[in-house]
């Protein structure tokens, strides 16, 4: 088993079930620590290899994602392994695709859809979330 995120670290999200998931902006340099186990890359082209292992869901920037199915079931995964993995969810900014990504997170883990946006805000950055049509996405998401 693989020791998870610190959770006071900057940009991690700690879960109702207390699992950790660090957030963050690719346009910034990686956080010091340890690397992730496992990424979710959020972005509308492909982004650069890593030396760990990641998914690359297509999501272009202040949108939805490009195939929802495969979002859910990469989401589904990546709440597993915060069970016991580094898990880390990026995108370019870490806030509007991120943000969302981690409110959908929450609803996995218990926090109603009406309400895992301002979880999210509260627990991880208060602009996280950007727009309408990403707000209907997380309250609908399940």
């Amino acid at each position: 088993m693989t020791a998870t995120w610190e959770p006071t670290a900057s940009g991690v999200l700690r879960l109702p079930s207390g699992r950790l998931v660090r957030g963050r902006g690719l346009r910034h340099p990686l956080p010091e620590g340890p690397a992730p186990d496992f990424a979710l890359y959020l972005l509308g082209k492909e982004p650069p290899a890593v030396a760990w292992e990641s998914r690359w869901l297509r999501w272009p920037d202040f949108r939805l994602p490009a195939d929802r199915t495969a979002t859910a079931a990469a989401l589904r995964e990546a709440l597993d392994r915060a069970a016991a993995e580094r898990v880390e969810i990026a995108c370019a900014g870490g806030q509007g695709r991120t943000g969302t990504a981690l409110a959908c997170l929450a609803v996995l883990d218990g926090v109603p859809g009406a309400e895992a946006v301002a979880y999210v805000r509260e627990h991880y950055a208060p602009r996280a979330v950007e727009t309408p049509w990403q707000r209907g996405f997380v309250r609908r998401f399940t």
